[in-house]
């Protein structure tokens, strides 16, 4: 059976779920969470923990197993504890700042790049250079993060860009130049 899988999860305190058919809900004080599960997969509730079982074991549900009880453990910290994200801006100039419920960005264009905070995630900028974005689904923070760094990806040969701020960007050496000849 799946290690993972067979692990039953922890409901704390002030956090309630509910499975009604394939659908799991979580509430929590940091909000609400739903997730479609598969049908084949089974999740009960008993007392403060939930458990998730598989029919039998066949390759397809030996996958859903663990990937259903991952999805269910995250919704509930998600709820307890929320998800963030951090990037980190490198460049001369390159800078955000927040305004309103707007993120502006400095990204050595022309023009601002405006990106709108969205429902369930908020951003947080406390420094010029480093950008926090925080939420309750797990899935939806790194989406969000990603599509923020999209905006301006770091480039290998000064590493100018937004960067996740564990994330280790690879230098390329530039141009040898020419060689003088005698």
């Amino acid at each position: 059976m799946s290690r993972i899988g067979r692990k039953p999860i922890n409901i704390p305190a002030g956090v309630t779920v509910s499975v009604d058919g394939s659908v799991v809900t979580v509430k929590g004080p940091k909000g609400a969470l739903t997730q479609k599960i598969h049908p084949n997969m089974t999740v009960k509730v008993e007392g403060n923990e939930v458990h998730v079982t598989r029919p039998d074991d066949e390759k397809e549900n030996k996958a859903l197993h663990g990937t259903t009880r991952s999805l269910i453990h995250n919704m509930v910290l998600g709820v307890t504890e929320g998800f963030h994200k951090e990037l980190e801006i490198n460049g001369v100039g390159y800078r955000a700042q927040k305004q309103g419920k707007n993120l502006v960005m400095n990204l050595g264009f022309s023009h601002q790049v405006t990106v709108p905070e969205i429902d369930g995630i908020t951003i947080e900028c406390p420094a010029a250079n480093k950008i926090v974005v925080h939420g309750p689904d797990k899935q939806q923070v790194g989406q969000f993060a990603a599509e923020i760094r999209e905006k301006r990806p770091p480039e290998p040969y000064k590493g100018k860009g937004i960067k996740y701020a564990a994330e280790h960007i690879r230098r390329k050496e530039g141009k040898a130049g020419k060689t003088a000849k005698k």
